[in-house]
């Protein structure tokens, strides 16, 4: 049995197992998710964004210290830490250069529509 992942905002599909953690999985489907203490639960450079706390396991003592309930409650998670349990959509965080780079060309595509 496998549930899927959808990863945003690069909209990509992933089948995992259950029992999966986040960042796992989204280093086996190739999607970029910091992580610079090794998973331990330490660094917060994989936090990320989750639509339904029920899909996922719940908090870890290593969560509930660095992100606190209400953080937590809102949908914030480390992904080293968290669970996939059952179908699940994530936001990761995009790096800074690469969001500065997407609102560029977006930009850019906005003053083409009315170059004519």
């Amino acid at each position: 049995m496998s549930e899927t992942i959808l990863f945003l905002p690069d909209q990509k599909k992933f089948e995992v197992k259950p029992g999966t953690t986040i960042l796992q999985a989204a280093l086996k489907s190739g999607i970029h998710l910091g992580h610079k203490c090794g998973g331990r639960g330490a660094c917060l450079t994989c936090k990320v964004k989750i639509d339904d706390n029920s899909a996922v396991s719940q908090p870890t003592k290593s969560e509930l210290q660095k992100l606190g309930k209400n953080l937590i409650k809102a949908g914030t998670r480390l992904g080293c830490q968290t669970k996939v349990l059952k179908r699940l959509k994530v936001e990761v965080p995009e790096e800074p250069l690469k969001a500065a780079i997407r609102k560029q060309l977006a930009k850019q595509k906005n003053e083409s529509i009315w170059d004519d």
